[in-house]
């Protein structure tokens, strides 16, 4: 089982809002999940990414491999 931290869709059209969640690899994107671990507003100027490092950290320690997008918001809310 392939666990991976990634974005599920939430919001009405053309106004979208994420949730980061830890999932198993094979769980649809809108589906099951195991944890919530932040959010994403691309909406707001400048978006807006909060995340639980807590967390965060002890899921990567579990091995738990982010998506691509969700370790690009990661690297953007380290630097902030």
């Amino acid at each position: 089982m392939a666990v991976r931290i990634r974005l599920t869709r939430l919001g009405r059209k053309k106004k979208p809002f994420y949730r980061i969640i830890v999932a198993d690899g094979e769980a649809k994107r809108d589906g099951k999940f195991l944890d919530i671990i932040g959010t994403y507003d691309p909406m707001q100027d400048p978006a807006v990414v909060k995340i639980d490092s807590e967390k965060l950290n002890d899921w990567l320690g579990k091995g738990a491999t982010p998506s691509v997008t969700v370790s690009n918001l990661i690297k953007k809310h380290a630097a902030a």
